[in-house]
C-alpha cells in the first residue's frame, strides 16, 4: 500500500498556479485548465501528495469551465468541508494527505451517474495515462479506467 503525503520537497516543485490553488485555495480562470479537454484514460491524481482522486470514466464536460467529474475514484482520498467564503455556501473539496485544495463539489451533476459534479482546477491535478499507471504505482485502479465517451 502506498503512502501519500505532503512534503516541502513536492510544494517547492509547485508551478506559481499550482501553488496559488492547491496551498492558498485559488482557482485558476475558468476554460484555462490544461486538463479540461483531456480524453485520455487515466487517473488524476494530486499534483502535491500523489494520491489516487479521480478517473477518466467519471470525467463529463459538464460546461463550467474546469473538469468535472461524477465521483471520486478513492473516496477516502477525497475531503469535503464546508466553505462559506465569497458570501455563499459551497462544498470545498481537499486532497485527504496532501490538503491541497481542488475545487468544489456541487448537487448537478448527471442524474444517472449520481447527481454530483466535482468542479476541479487542472492545476491541482497531474495526469497518469493508463498505459503508465501500473509503473507509477496505481495498477490497481486500471479497472476503473475507460475511454472517455
Amino acid at each position: 500500500m502506498q503512502t501519500y503525503k505532503k512534503s516541502p520537497e513536492a510544494v517547492a516543485k509547485l508551478s506559481r498556479e499550482q501553488f496559488y490553488v492547491t496551498q492558498e485555495s485559488g482557482t485558476e480562470r475558468p476554460g484555462t485548465g490544461a486538463l479540461l479537454h483531456n480524453k485520455e484514460p487515466g487517473v488524476y491524481v494530486d499534483v502535491v501528495s500523489g494520491e489516487p482522486l479521480f478517473a477518466s470514466s467519471d470525467k463529463y464536460e459538464s460546461g463550467c469551465g474546469w473538469p468535472s467529474f461524477t465521483k471520486p475514484i478513492e473516496p477516502a482520498n477525497v475531503a469535503e468541508l464546508k466553505d462559506g467564503s465569497l458570501g455563499m455556501m459551497r462544498i470545498e473539496v481537499r486532497s485527504t494527505h496532501g490538503d491541497s485544495h481542488l475545487g468544489h463539489v456541487f448537487p448537478d451533476g448527471p442524474r444517472d451517474r449520481g447527481g454530483l459534479r466535482y468542479c476541479i482546477n487542472s492545476a491541482s491535478l497531474r495526469f497518469v495515462h493508463r498505459d503508465d499507471m501500473v509503473a507509477a504505482g496505481y495498477g490497481a485502479y486500471l479497472d476503473q479506467v475507460e475511454d472517455v465517451k
